[in-house]
Order: C-alpha cells, then sequence, then structure tokens
C-alpha cells in the first residue's frame, strides 16, 4: 500500500522495478532545481527527499555542527545521571501509584497555562493524581507542588531550557523546551509505565485515561490527536505531538531512545513534532511499531484545527452537547492568545494575582503543607473567567461588539 500526494497535486507516476534486493522504501524523483525553487516540468527527475515542498522548500536537511556539538553535551550530562535520575524517578511514581502517568513539562513562562490545567480540572471535580509534572525550573517546581501536583525536578538536564516564554512558535526557547519534552516521556516510558503525555495548554472536560482504559479500545502502540496540518514535514501521520498516549514496550522503548539520541534534529527543524513523526514512519517499517491517529473528524479530543476551522464543532463544545474528552489550545501563535482564546471560551480559572508570579509572590506558606495546594485558595477561580477579544474567534457568549483577529474574519455568533 503506497499513500502518497505530490506537494501542490502536481502530475505524479509510481514506477515498480523488479531485479533488484527487496526493499520497503519508496524513493522520490522530483524535476526540481538543484538546492531551492519551484518543481519545474522541463528540469531532469532527479533523486528528492521526501520533504521537498511545491514552492521549492527542502524541510529535512543534517543539523549544523554547532547543534551536534550542543546534543551531545545534554546527551552526556544524560547518560552520566540515568540511572540516578531512573532510581529517584521510580520512587515518585510508585508514591503516586499511578496505573498510567500524565506526563506534562512546563517552564515558568508558561506556568499561567500549567495553573489553568489544574484549576479547570478541580472546577470539574477531575482526580490529578496521576499527574506528574516535569519543570524546567525551581519556580515552576514550587508552583506546581502548591497546585498539588507531583512533581519531578533533574536540575542538571533542564539547566538549558529559559525560564521564560516562547515568543512565538519555533523560536530558540520554544525549541528548547522541546527536549524537556522528549525527555520526560522517555524516561517515563523506559521505567516500564503507559503514559499520555500532554502539552499545558490542554483542559480536560472529562478524565481522557478513561477513553484510553477502555477495553473496547482497539490495541494500538500509540494514540495521536491529529494535528489538522498536512504539511510535507508532518507526513504521513500529521500526529500532534502535545496529546498523545504511549503504551510501554519494547516497540516504543526503543522509539523513545532513538528520539532522544536524534534529538539535534529538533534544533535544525525547530520542531521535535517533526522528528517525531519520521521516527513513527521509520518504526512502523521496521519494527512494526503500530500508530493511531484519531480522524480530525472525531469529537472526543478536539484542538486548534477545529477552534480555527470547525465552526460546528465548536458550537457543541460552547453548547456542552460535545463528547470531547479534552480541548487543545494548539495552532496558536504564542501564550497571550492561548490566555485570550481560553477566556472566551470560559476556560481560563486563574486569578490575576498568580499571573506570571513565582511562589513566594502570591503567598508565604510552605508548598509542602498541603498535599492538596496551598496555591489552591489564591488562584483557582471557582467560575471561568469569561471576556470576549475577538468577535470571530469561538467564545462562550457573543463577542458581537470585539474586533476581528483574522484577515476578513467572518463572526462566530
Amino acid at each position: 500500500v503506497v499513500l502518497m500526494d505530490n506537494p501542490g497535486n502536481t502530475r505524479q507516476c509510481f514506477a515498480l522495478i523488479g531485479g533488484q534486493y527487496q526493499s520497503y522504501y519508496v524513493q522520490r524523483w522530483m524535476r526540481r532545481p538543484d538546492n531551492f525553487g519551484k518543481l519545474d516540468p522541463k528540469m531532469p527527475l532527479k533523486l528528492t527527499s521526501r520533504a521537498w515542498t511545491a514552492a521549492g522548500k527542502q524541510e529535512f536537511f543534517p543539523p549544523k555542527q554547532s547543534q551536534v556539538n550542543s546534543h551531545q553535551e545534554k546527551l552526556r550530562t544524560y547518560l552520566n545521571e540515568l540511572d540516578n535520575i531512573k532510581s529517584r524517578l521510580k520512587q515518585v511514581i510508585e508514591k503516586m501509584n499511578a496505573m498510567t502517568v500524565v506526563v506534562l513539562t512546563c517552564n515558568h513562562g508558561q506556568s499561567e497555562l500549567l495553573i489553568n490545567f489544574a484549576c479547570s480540572a478541580r472546577a470539574r471535580g477531575l482526580d490529578l493524581k496521576n499527574v506528574l509534572v516535569f519543570p524546567t525550573d525551581q519556580e515552576t517546581k514550587e508552583l506546581a507542588e502548591g497546585m498539588g501536583l507531583a512533581t519531578f525536578y533533574e536540575e542538571k538536564l533542564m539547566e538549558t531550557v529559559p525560564k521564560r516564554g516562547a515568543g512565538i512558535y519555533g523560536d530558540h526557547i520554544f525549541v528548547s523546551v522541546m527536549f524537556a519534552k522528549v525527555l520526560c516521556v522517555q524516561l517515563v516510558n523506559e521505567l516500564g509505565h503507559d503514559l499520555l503525555f500532554q502539552d499545558v495548554d490542554v483542559v480536560w472536560y472529562k478524565d481522557p485515561l478513561e477513553y484510553f482504559h477502555d477495553k473496547s479500545l482497539p490495541e494500538f502502540d500509540m494514540y495521536f490527536q491529529d494535528d489538522g496540518s498536512r504539511q510535507e514535514r508532518y507526513a504521513p501521520y500529521s500526529a500532534n505531538t502535545g496529546f498523545y498516549y504511549v503504551r510501554s514496550n519494547d516497540r516504543t522503548r526503543h522509539l523513545f531512545r532513538h528520539l532522544i539520541y536524534s534529538s539535534d534534529l529538533i534544533s535544525a527543524w525547530s520542531s521535535h513534532q517533526q522528528v517525531l513523526i519520521q521516527l513513527l514512519a521509520e518504526n512502523n517499517s521496521v519494527m512494526g511499531l503500530s500508530v493511531k491517529i484519531f480522524p480530525k473528524e472525531m469529537e472526543e479530543f478536539p484542538g486548534g484545527a477545529q477552534f480555527h476551522r470547525q465552526k460546528k464543532v465548536m458550537k457543541k463544545i460552547m453548547s456542552g452537547d460535545s463528547k470531547a474528552y479534552i480541548f487543545h489550545m494548539s495552532w496558536t501563535q504564542n501564550k497571550d492568545n492561548k490566555l485570550k482564546f481560553f477566556e472566551q471560551m470560559g476556560e481560563w480559572y486563574v486569578n490575576k494575582q498568580c499571573i506570571g508570579k513565582e511562589t513566594h509572590e502570591i503567598t508565604d506558606k510552605d508548598v509542602t503543607e498541603n498535599k492538596n495546594g496551598v496555591l489552591v485558595e489564591h488562584c483557582c477561580s471557582v467560575e471561568p473567567q469569561i471576556t470576549c477579544h475577538y468577535r470571530d474567534k469561538p467564545s462562550k457568549i457573543p463577542c458581537k461588539d470585539s474586533p476581528t483577529i483574522d484577515t476578513n474574519g467572518r463572526p462566530f455568533w
């Protein structure tokens, strides 16, 4: 079975050639310039990367030596500390007594989103005992524990991650946090635990583990939210790496070891999503790794694609008639927009005195005093704080007097 669309739906053909040794790989030949430029039917056929776009951009390329050197330094620290880290992490997870671990990572610049996740779940009466946060700095560790969440902090591995929030998708801070996302999943998976990884820009309507623990669910090694993007660099899966479920077995453990050893590509490509998708395809072919991408039409796990493109889906969520377990605020340029979109969706539960603050600026109490979280009473609003920002984006209430954010944006209501 060959599943392939040429960039820009240009004309293409398939050739099956005998006489060669057995191969399960597809070679791609295109009429294109040598290094950059649009497809040209007058050019001779050239062997081409599968990530060459219709506009003539090569999305896959080797990392620079400086990126390799930086990655090797991180790996050196990781390997030197690995036995000690695994021993300590094992104790933390055993204390949680969790069947499946919900894994998050966060720096201080994104801490409001972490607090909102915890506050919104509490407002719905959802249990967060399975949640384990891998903070990248001491400030976020204290905030997470102040919200009653379990944490595992490894300063030597996380010291290169900036504390500030990313300015835009793909900037150097964004890329630095990507290594933390790989690391926390790999460590929990390596210890033999099934896990659900999610970004902090997620809210729960229902406990998503109920879905993944359902015995009727067809069994795959990994399950992903559909990203919705169909760029060449996300082929063939378009897996969203901000919400996915992993069964711990030999195949997935090999995959994540492969990923952490290949993380210099994250710096080169400015995306761990892009790297992981290519390794999913490779391990599917070589190791028989089974991967399920939930259809983007599926109601249970909506995200940014639905927020920006599927008004009917979002109106069902706004009215409370959806079967959604979660909502993932992906496809968003930066944290400021995420906060605004959550506010007008009626999914913002963080009091203003906790936004951008450290624990000592919120309370002088010891965060370890209360298992349920000493910051909850200060930071969590019982009811959502609804604020209109843009009339052309989904909102809990009509925002007809607000401006549009998109060019030629049409009112949601």
